[in-house]
């Protein structure tokens, strides 16, 4: 299992938002502050099994492409030892 973050400026949100859930990808948001001058961004948090990870990274691609050479998303992929859902 994996746990993706992806950060996104806010205005990117609500698209990737409904592409991750149109995929059947469940997500959640966090906003939060961060980059230059503190501009508003939103974290968003997926857990995933390890084979939906590239899916993952192309819905990300597919939703947000690249502006003007401008970067749209920061992903990070990361193991999980171990969950619960209680």
């Amino acid at each position: 299992m994996k746990m993706i973050i992806v950060i996104v400026k806010d205005h990117d949100a609500d698209t990737l938002t409904q592409a991750f859930t149109a995929g059947s990808f469940r997500v959640t948001r966090v906003a939060s502050t961060g980059g230059f001058l503190r501009s508003g961004v939103v974290t968003m948090l997926l857990g995933v099994d390890d084979d939906r990870v590239d899916a993952i990274i192309q819905t990300v691609r597919d939703a947000l492409p690249p502006k003007e050479n401008e970067k749209r998303a920061t992903v990070f992929v990361v193991p999980v030892a171990h969950y619960e859902q209680i």
